[in-house]
Order: structure tokens, then C-alpha cells, then sequence
């Protein structure tokens, strides 16, 4: 199992909106591209940033395919729309894990 997980720190002038089109507009579009069997969302409440709200969003991808998929089919055009939306009213950092669930038994 493959983790996509988004970290998105938003400014306070366009929060309101931004969590509307992200809930209603974006995840429902990565989740279109069929990639990834799941996603959640999840407000980060410590440590608290200065500025802004912070946000992550985690994928679920079956394996590593449907990750690289998704990067080399989708990623550009969807990260370009949220650019083009919001542009410098947010910053994302994104990271990739593999699960080691097998390994825990």
C-alpha cells in the first residue's frame, strides 16, 4: 500500500473557499483519475502553524503503479489548476510512504 499524503498550509483570505473547492472540486477530480481507493482529509491542530490553517490530504494507492500513474497522467494538471486558483495564497509539500504493515506482524 502506497500513502500520497498533501500537506497544504492555506492563507486565512481565501480558507473558507479554498476548503469548499477542495472538498467539492479537487479531491473528487484526483479521485476520478481511479489511482488512488481512498482519501481523507485532516485538519493538523499541533503544532499549530503561525500563519494560515494547515491541511493534510492522504491518498491511498493500491502499490507504487498506480502512484507513478497518477504522477505521470494527472499530478501536473491538477496541481496546475490549484496554482492557477489560488496561486501564492498557499504552500504544499507532498511525500510518498510505502506501508509496512506486512512487516509488523
Amino acid at each position: 500500500m502506497i500513502l500520497y499524503s498533501v500537506t497544504i498550509n492555506v492563507d486565512d483570505s481565501i480558507h473558507d473557499e479554498w476548503v469548499n473547492w477542495i472538498q467539492k472540486v479537487h479531491i473528487p477530480e484526483v479521485m476520478e483519475t481511479e489511482c488512488f481507493s481512498s482519501a481523507e482529509m485532516f485538519r493538523i491542530v499541533s503544532p499549530e502553524p503561525e500563519d494560515g490553517t494547515t491541511y493534510c490530504i492522504h491518498y491511498i494507492a493500491s502499490d507504487i503503479l498506480d502512484y507513478e500513474r497518477y504522477q505521470i497522467e494527472h499530478a501536473a494538471i491538477l496541481q496546475t489548476k490549484h496554482k492557477d486558483k489560488y496561486g501564492r495564497n498557499f504552500t504544499a509539500v507532498r511525500t510518498v510512504m510505502e506501508s509496512l504493515e506486512d512487516d509488523l506482524s
